[in-house]
């Protein structure tokens, strides 16, 4: 399927969502996977943050919390989404939202010191264009984090995505750290509940979850900067 036509789909599939009521409810099903996650993180009060596939906002609105002195943008590729997550965020100087798509962020690069995303990234078109494009928006030394429930290595949910009215993506933890080293990323670690305890706590009572994170270099010359950055660029 083009990856055009796949934007669409994912873009009216989730306008129907959140004229529905769907993206309020996604806190209580999601906040105790990300919990653990925001400490994990060490985010300071002048951070930038991006919150990829946002929905209505919940996440957002809680880094902005979190970082005074920053800036959180939340991006959906649902303008439905975005509008909701506006009305419920008037109070709120240093947040923003912007309707798009992963793989083409509307930024400029190295801006964003820690970028996250929930419950999102196996419904993206191009999971690895995706992630090229958020290693281009990344600033030096900032880290990337991708949460899901629905992965190869969790038997309990392959049988969710013939239940969706969208195409998803069910990839492995293996494959999710190696789109991440393919863009570009070092230090990526993915951690995974195993047989006889959790090396992550991220999901209390439902089930395994995965975690994907990965962290920039932290220095290199501007010539690999460079050709980092034309390699990483939206495709």
């Amino acid at each position: 399927m083009p990856e055009t036509t796949q934007s669409s789909l994912l873009r009216e599939e989730f306008n129907r969502w959140a004229e529905a009521g769907r993206g309020e409810g996604m806190e209580q099903d999601h906040l105790p996977i990300t919990l653990p996650v925001l400490e994990k993180m060490q985010l300071a009060p002048t951070d930038n943050i991006l919150d990829v596939g946002c929905g209505s906002g919940w996440l957002s609105r809680r880094l902005a919390k979190l970082v005074p002195q920053g800036r959180v943008v939340g991006m959906d590729v649902s303008d439905e989404m975005i509008r909701h997550a506006r009305r419920a965020s008037v109070e709120f100087d240093n947040l923003m939202f912007v309707a798009g798509e992963v793989a083409q962020i509307p930024w400029q690069p190295h801006f964003f010191s820690h970028i996250i995303s929930v419950e999102s990234s196996y419904y993206w078109p191009d999971p690895a264009a995706g992630i090229k494009d958020i290693f281009r928006v990344l600033r030096d030394g900032g880290s990337a984090w991708i949460l899901i429930n629905y992965y190869r290595d969790n038997p309990h949910c392959h049988q969710w995505g013939s239940l969706l009215a969208v195409p998803t993506h069910l990839f492995s933890g293996e494959e999710w750290s190696g789109l991440f080293l393919d863009a570009g990323f070092t230090n990526v670690t993915c951690a995974i509940p195993i047989a006889g305890g959790l090396h992550w706590p991220l999901v209390q009572g439902r089930g395994a979850t995965e975690r994907v994170q990965g962290r920039r270099r932290a220095a290199h010359s501007r010539r690999e900067r460079i050709k980092q950055v034309a390699v990483s660029g939206p495709v």
